[in-house]
């Protein structure tokens, strides 16, 4: 009997440790359950707003309250203000100014070569504005085709017309190849042509010089007209001021018999035409 007895109590012992440590796992369960079902429903709900937000703002964007109506252009002086409109009327057509692609609307007008930069902006809610900085002319280039504005990046923008105001002489030997070398020198020709403009209207000169070759940046030439005929002047790279005004005072009167000047240092070198 005692033995039956001991066995009883741990059978009960051990169901009441299953049922304690039963009861806290349902309640965790529980306590989860009332926690997700909130929150998925919470969830849902700010889904559902969010979206219905989403499909609202993409109606009234691309309403007609939004089509572009007037297209508002600055700073065009060379460039055709028809073709910047075009421009920003196809891009804009189907998107509205909300909408509209302000980058892809800068690029296609950049590719203008008359136009340096651009800033393109909204004018809610039916406009749009374009800021432009054009390139200015600083050079006169003479190529094959033509005569032609540079600027001074050395970028050809645009011929040059024949009642346009010009510098008073042209610059010859500018390289027409796409190099990265080219693109180097003719920067350089582009900026040993701005000094000798800049120092010889210091010294009164410009207007005695026809035109200047390039070709060479180690030896910049000027050319000039004396008693009727060509003559070159070689200027070497600097004092370009100095340099013509001894070589014109040289070569003064004797055109017919002078062909080239060239100042190396205190040395002069004459050329002389073959009669």
């Amino acid at each position: 009997m005692a033995t039956r007895k001991r066995t009883i109590k741990r059978n009960t012992n051990a169901t009441a440790k299953r049922r304690r440590s039963a009861t806290p796992r349902g309640q965790n369960s529980a306590t989860t359950t009332r926690f997700l079902v909130p929150l998925v429903f919470i969830v849902g709900i700010l889904f559902c707003l969010g979206f219905l937000t989403f499909m609202s703002y993409r109606t009234v964007t691309a309403s007609a309250f939004f089509d572009v109506k007037r297209i508002d252009i600055r700073g065009a002086n060379r460039v055709s203000k028809d073709e910047i409109e075009k421009i920003v009327s196809r891009q804009s057509e189907k998107s509205g100014v909300w909408n509209a692609d302000l980058t892809a609307i800068r690029n296609d007008i950049e590719k203008i070569t008359q136009v340096k930069s651009a800033v393109v902006s909204r004018i809610l809610p039916d406009g749009l504005r374009v800021n432009l900085i054009e390139r200015e002319p600083r050079a006169a280039v003479r190529l094959e085709a033509g005569d032609f504005w540079a600027d001074e990046s050395a970028t050809l923008f645009a011929a040059i017309g024949k009642n346009e105001s010009r510098p008073p002489f042209v610059m010859l030997g500018w390289d027409e190849s796409k190099t990265e070398k080219a693109v180097k020198d003719n920067r350089n020709r582009v900026e040993i042509y701005l000094k000798m403009l800049d120092e010889w209207q210091d010294y009164e000169l410009a207007k005695r010089v026809s035109t200047v070759n390039l070709s060479d940046l180690q030896s910049p030439q000027a050319i000039v007209q004396d008693s009727g005929e060509t003559v070159t002047l070689e200027l070497a790279k600097e004092n370009f001021g100095k340099r013509l005004q001894k070589s014109l005072e040289i070569v003064a009167g004797r055109g017919k018999e002078i062909e080239s000047v060239y100042l190396n240092g205190q040395k002069e070198i004459l050329a002389f035409r073959v009669k």
